[in-house]
């Protein structure tokens, strides 16, 4: 007994440490961590409640009271900590899908009738457990849950030339086989060490995942971008973006540099939208963009830079001072060309439909002039 409030006493000192990281980091996405301080606290809770189970259940009638919180407590809030999970890693999920809760909140519901009825589990008057007739709710409101985190962290990922998508995955099957043995073998506390370490690595790969991410729009940074261009160059087929806004330096002088931010952060916005999960965007320089798609379908790319352009269009009628796109593309099509020829094709094409745009524009003024 000693030795396992001992190791749960490390967990949460590490835990109380983990915190410290997460709150001075200033490389994590702000929006993780108030569900990654939940996530801590929850797993705090459900250690100190395993701590009490221990402690209660070596004593006797005295210390069925205690026995009986830990054991609420820790029915309660073990299989909250997988969501939570799956909101640090997507925030936007739960937001249209709040149905998925609801296993939890039965299976809570449960923990607290269990004093009662003994639904998830049972103390008798002399302070002894045994588990009850609904013990399986728990344990599929869990493992549903930990489900869920594997399938959301697999789809978010799909596609992508990085992604963390498979270590979420690989630390997720860590935590089942810890809670898969605590369930098989109650005597080994396996389960909130594994939940603990988990949580680090969990930070740790976050942490790496967000020091990719342009700070201002959300896409991906110029770091990445060099990165990610030389794992798309050993693909066979694959397609290079590049886009510039015109006339952005003009739009900066004259509104001002947080007018200039709001506007890249909208043309962001609109071109993360417009493609596929095949496709990752990068903002590479001020306002210069990019997007790296793994395949080469000529008929899709068209397509997608389509939709862009239509969107920005719509958004010009609703504010004029937007600037407009250029873009250029390159796609490998039978035979691998150097990765470096394909953006170089791919910046020269933007370059000329920049040019184009220009003459346009001052046709347009000059007939205006002449009617």
């Amino acid at each position: 007994m000693i030795n396992t409030i001992a190791t749960s006493a490390i967990n949460i000192m590490a835990l109380v440490i983990l915190s410290g990281m997460v709150f001075s980091n200033n490389v994590l996405v702000s929006r993780r961590k108030k569900p990654f301080f939940c996530a801590i606290a929850l797993t705090i809770i459900v250690i100190l409640a395993e701590i009490g189970t221990i402690v209660a259940g070596d004593g006797g009638p005295a210390w069925r009271n205690l026995n009986l919180v830990s054991n609420v407590l820790g029915f309660m809030f073990a299989p909250i900590i997988p969501i939570v999970l799956l909101v640090i890693f997507d925030s936007k999920f739960l937001k249209t899908r709040l149905y998925l809760l609801l296993p939890a909140l039965l299976n809570g519901i449960a923990a607290v009738l269990s004093p009662f009825f003994g639904l998830l589990f049972s103390i008798d008057e002399e302070n002894r457990y045994t588990r009850g007739n609904l013990f399986f709710l728990f344990v599929t409101v869990y493992m549903i849950n930990l489900l869920l985190l594997v399938v959301v962290s697999l789809l978010k990922g799909r596609g992508q030339l990085y992604s963390i998508h498979w270590r979420i995955f690989g630390l997720t099957l860590f935590v089942v086989a810890g809670s898969l043995i605590q369930l098989i073998f109650p005597l080994v506390y396996s389960s909130w060490h594994c939940v603990t370490l988990s949580l680090f690595l969990y930070y740790l790969l976050l942490t790496e995942h967000d020091g990719r991410l342009d700070s201002l729009t959300g896409l991906y940074n110029r770091s990445a971008f060099e990165k990610d261009i030389k794992i798309l160059g050993k693909r066979k087929r694959y397609t290079v973006i590049v886009m510039d806004l015109n006339d952005f330096k003009e739009v900066n002088d004259t509104f001002g540099h947080d007018y200039g931010d709001a506007v890249l952060k909208r043309v962001s916005t609109t071109i993360r939208e417009s493609f596929d999960n095949n496709c990752s965007s990068y903002r590479i320089g001020g306002d210069e963009f990019s997007v790296l798609c793994r395949g080469s379908d000529l008929k899709k790319v068209n397509h997608q830079l389509k939709s862009m352009t239509s969107k920005l269009t719509m958004e010009r009628q609703k504010d004029s001072t937007l600037p407009t796109v250029a873009y250029g593309y390159s796609t490998s099509q039978t035979e691998m060309p150097d990765i470096q020829t394909a953006l170089n094709a791919a910046d020269a094409q933007m370059y000329l439909n920049k040019q184009q745009q220009k003459e346009k524009k001052r046709t347009e003024i000059k007939e205006a002039i002449y009617e």
